[in-house]
């Protein structure tokens, strides 16, 4: 007993080296058969070829153009959230669209949200009419904010200055013009320490916005921000409907920070218990998770639909190992008549099947990567990459498909009789 115990570690090496050598001579094996048919295996991978291909160069630009798109939502700042006055549809059925939100509920929100890091109203309309000299430029979004507001959406000058907390106290005429307002106007950074005229109203510009390009077809740039305090006093009919922005502490904290908004707001406008909230809190964390699960799933829908030629492409390799089979049937014979066991002559054709496709799949690779390659060329095109998920993602796949059609080949291979087999023509 205690002989066998010592001598069992041998036989599982034994044991496991004939199985890697058993399996090297298959690889071989079968590498010499695709190598002896070149132009038939090629033209029987071409579906493979063109499916691993197409997977990572769709999921690659898939992949680049949502990230693109994130980090552009995530430029704009990740930890803040805004809050607007809103009506629940039941609220105008039951005659309660009367809903405010003022600057007395942003200072509440200000003084008790201990997990609110900064904030700042919010005043906005989309059809300023700005003045410079004999240029006008119209239709100019306009937004009345405070100092926090440049930290907040990462929205700083890169020319003069943001105006500060007095000029926000004090109701000064100070302007920043994003960098589109200031082509509409026809100036160059010497604008900076001169007068436009604003809805008839003279203001000074401080300084001007960097620029921030594009985001969902509309210009960031095409912007002017005075102090709310201003705002205000510009549009009067908006102090009993002000939006605010607050930013957390951290991404962490978000979730902290808009359940005690809710609670004090819903205090301050004596809600019920039962009743819906008058005021609603956009997160731009979850926005950013919303792009990124779009991404996702618009990876994984694309790459399935151009997946389907990797059925087409395992038709073919059955249909190539069948023919195989049928070529090969009196060596399949000879190998049986000398002791050539059921599981050895499947395991051979699976191993063919198997990397025949995966070979195909190594080519869809290499292509795949030369495609990514010369698309990121463009001038326009975003920053491209083949993720690493994606290509063993399609060696799985495609290395799967010869297992899943090489079995019927296979398996006809291994029940044939050798003395049938031997007596083949």
């Amino acid at each position: 007993m205690v002989r066998k115990l010592v001598h069992l570690p041998v036989r599982l090496w034994n044991a496991l080296t004939f199985s890697v050598y058993r399996g090297l001579q298959n690889i071989s094996t079968a590498l010499v058969q695709i190598g002896a048919n070149t132009g038939r295996s090629i033209l029987t991978t071409l579906g493979i070829i063109i499916a691993v291909m197409s997977t990572i160069t769709v999921i690659a630009i898939v992949q680049g153009f949502g990230s693109f798109m994130t980090d552009k939502v995530r430029g704009y700042g990740t930890q803040f959230m805004v809050v607007r006055p809103w009506v629940p549809h039941r609220m105008h059925r039951m005659g309660m669209g009367n809903v405010t939100l003022d600057i007395d509920d942003v200072e509440a929100v200000r003084t008790e949200c201990t997990s609110v890091e900064r904030i700042t109203p919010f005043v906005y309309t989309h059809d300023a009419e700005i003045t410079y000299g004999s240029e006008q430029a119209e239709d100019i979004p306009l937004r009345g904010v405070t100092e926090h507001y440049q930290t907040i959406r990462n929205f700083f000058v890169d020319r003069g200055r943001f105006f500060g907390p007095v000029d926000v106290e004090n109701a000064a005429h100070v302007v920043v013009l994003g960098r589109t307002v200031a082509k509409l106007l026809e100036c160059n950074d010497s604008i900076v320490g001169d007068y436009v005229q604003i809805d008839g109203m003279r203001f000074l510009v401080v300084g001007l916005l960097e620029s921030k390009g594009s985001m969902m077809e509309e210009d960031q740039d095409k912007t002017v921000m005075i102090p709310y305090t201003v705002a205000l006093n510009l549009y009067p009919e908006r102090r009993d409907r002000v939006f605010f922005l607050a930013e957390a502490a951290s991404e962490e904290d978000i979730p902290q920070a808009a359940a005690q908004i809710k609670q004090v707001l819903r205090r301050r406008h004596g809600l019920q218990p039962e009743q819906p909230d008058d005021f609603r809190i956009d997160r731009q964390d979850r926005m950013i998770n919303e792009f990124e699960n779009i991404r996702n799933v618009a990876s994984s829908v694309l790459a399935g639909i151009v997946s389907i030629s990797l059925l087409v492409g395992g038709i073919g390799i059955m249909n190539m190992m069948l023919v195989s089979v049928a070529e090969r049937t009196h060596e399949i014979g000879l190998r049986k008549s000398i002791g050539g066991r059921r599981r050895d002559i499947l395991l051979q054709f699976l191993t063919e099947a198997v990397v025949l496709c995966t070979v195909g799949g190594l080519v869809g690779v290499a292509l795949g990567y030369s495609l990514t390659y010369i698309a990121s060329l463009h001038p326009k095109m975003v920053d491209v990459s083949v993720p690493w998920w994606s290509v063993m993602l399609a060696l799985g796949f495609s290395a799967g498909t010869g297992v899943l059609f090489g079995i019927i080949p296979a398996f006809k291979a291994a029940l044939l009789h050798p003395i049938d087999a031997l007596r083949h023509e």
